[in-house]
């Protein structure tokens, strides 16, 4: 299983997720440069996700939805802050309605995804940081660990399935 390690800091309102994959940065960094394959790996295995837009440069946007294994649909969106290819990206994620509006009672996170070469292979580093405590622990509470853990977990597959 490519994560290694999870952090939750309440104090600081960050969620920490480490982990490692037998691939160059360049091939990691493919998974969520290209909205085909960030839908096969972008949320947990029983949701898979449909990216709408993607636009991955500074002041770029990607919206996306989840569907559950009843048919459900959740909405999401990232507000790109800033690209560093293939070292990293910031952006801000947050939930959304079916038309991409942002949802204001639900938690937005600002989100760093790191990339850097590690023992052969890729050691990726995601730090989300909440506006709140609460916040930080509204999504603990709806299983962001367990979900975003699962959905990491996909990559290995598709870095050996895709070019």
């Amino acid at each position: 299983m490519p994560v290694i390690e999870v952090q939750q800091d309440i104090d600081h309102r960050t969620l920490t997720i480490v982990a490692d994959f037998a691939a160059p940065v360049q091939r990691v960094w493919q998974v969520y440069a290209d909205p085909r394959q960030l839908e096969k790996i972008w949320g947990p295995p029983t949701y898979p996700a449909t990216v709408v837009d993607h636009d991955l440069i500074p002041g770029g946007k990607v919206t996306y939805f989840m569907t559950g294994p009843e048919g459900d649909k959740h909405a999401g969106y990232w507000l790109v802050k800033t690209v560093d290819e293939p070292n990293n990206f910031t952006f801000e994620d947050g939930f959304a309605d079916l038309d991409f509006n942002p949802i204001p009672d639900m938690p937005s996170s600002h989100n760093s995804y790191t990339f850097t070469a590690h023992e052969g292979g890729t050691r990726a580093t995601y730090v989300g940081t909440y506006p709140t405590a609460e916040a930080l622990q509204q999504v603990l509470d709806m299983g962001v660990v367990e979900g975003a853990s699962a959905a990491i977990n996909q990559i290995d597959t598709l870095l050996t399935s895709t070019p």
